[in-house]
């Protein structure tokens, strides 16, 4: 079982691509009011879902197009595993041991007939911000066949015309934290705070879209996990011992020398950002990307 407070951090570098497009302005990157760029904590926990299942780890809230069970919602999901008799103990010891999303995350399951029961996770995630404001390019894209029949004759449908959106360049940072009292309860252990170490750095493999292409090429849009911070707190003596996780993203991507050249200043918006919010004098660490 976990001993003390974890806490996490992640920088992700975003090149040319749409890290989190917002439904209801036309796909285009979520921002603030201050114009900082936003990924959704929903996105977050779903890409971490995602590789959890890439791991081998079977997991409760599976999306539609990765359903490994044949069972396409969360009511049957719970009800091949639950009849309803159970006590909300038994349902609580089960779930945990047989999802790992569940004893992450906790989960409200509103499947029983005469009740609810819900269970609080130890590992929460914030919404991912921009460090400075962004800027959003758009293109007006086409395609040559028509996706619905033209009005006139050898016409071109409305639908042939489209916008693509994405942000030029940006530096998010995703934080969280894992509680060991929630951790308890669920039995969520040291083992599992490791998967979502292993899971956060590499977040966005097999996540490869046309708004988050692959790097295939230097002048490919990336988005790129830059750095990885955990700290483990020790609140009895009000120290932090900062672990950071290093790593060469050219092991599994192909990067331009341009971005090899900025490492010393993602390390740098590492620092600012972790300790920023803390307001407090930083324990000098060092952290070199690549």
């Amino acid at each position: 079982m976990l001993e003390h407070k974890i806490d996490f951090m992640v920088t992700v570098e975003v090149r040319e691509a749409n890290a989190n497009g917002d439904p209801l302005s036309g796909n285009m990157p979520r921002t603030n009011a201050a114009n900082q760029g936003l990924i959704s904590d929903v996105a977050i926990k779903r890409k971490i879902r995602n590789r959890m299942q890439d791991f081998g780890y079977t997991i409760f809230v599976q999306a539609n197009d990765r359903i490994e069970d044949g069972l396409n919602s969360l009511e049957k999901r719970f009800k091949t595993q639950f009849t309803g008799k159970e006590s909300d103990e038994e349902i609580n010891e089960k779930a945990n041991q047989l999802w790992m999303d569940v004893r992450s995350f906790g989960q409200v399951f509103t499947y029983l007939k005469d009740r609810s029961f819900a269970i609080r996770g130890p590992v929460s995630v914030s919404m991912a911000k921009s460090l400075d404001p962004i800027i959003i390019s758009s293109l007006q894209i086409t395609r040559s066949t028509n996706g619905v029949e033209p009005k006139k004759a050898g016409g071109r449908s409305s639908d042939t015309m489209g916008t693509k959106h994405f942000v030029d360049y940006g530096v998010y940072v995703i934080k969280g934290s894992i509680n060991p009292n929630f951790a308890e309860k669920t039995g969520f252990s040291n083992e599992d705070a490791e998967v979502i170490k292993e899971v956060l750095v590499s977040l966005f493999e097999n996540d490869a879209s046309s708004a988050r292409p692959e790097v295939g090429s230097p002048i490919c849009s990336i988005i790129a996990i830059t750095s990885c911070c955990f700290t483990n707190r020790v609140p009895e003596k009000n120290v932090s011992t900062v672990i950071v996780f290093t790593f060469s993203i050219a092991s599994f991507l192909s990067i331009s020398s341009s971005f090899l050249k900025n490492r010393r200043f993602v390390a740098l918006n590492l620092h600012r950002a972790f300790w920023h919010d803390r307001k407090r004098h930083a324990i000098p660490f060092s952290c070199q990307i690549g």
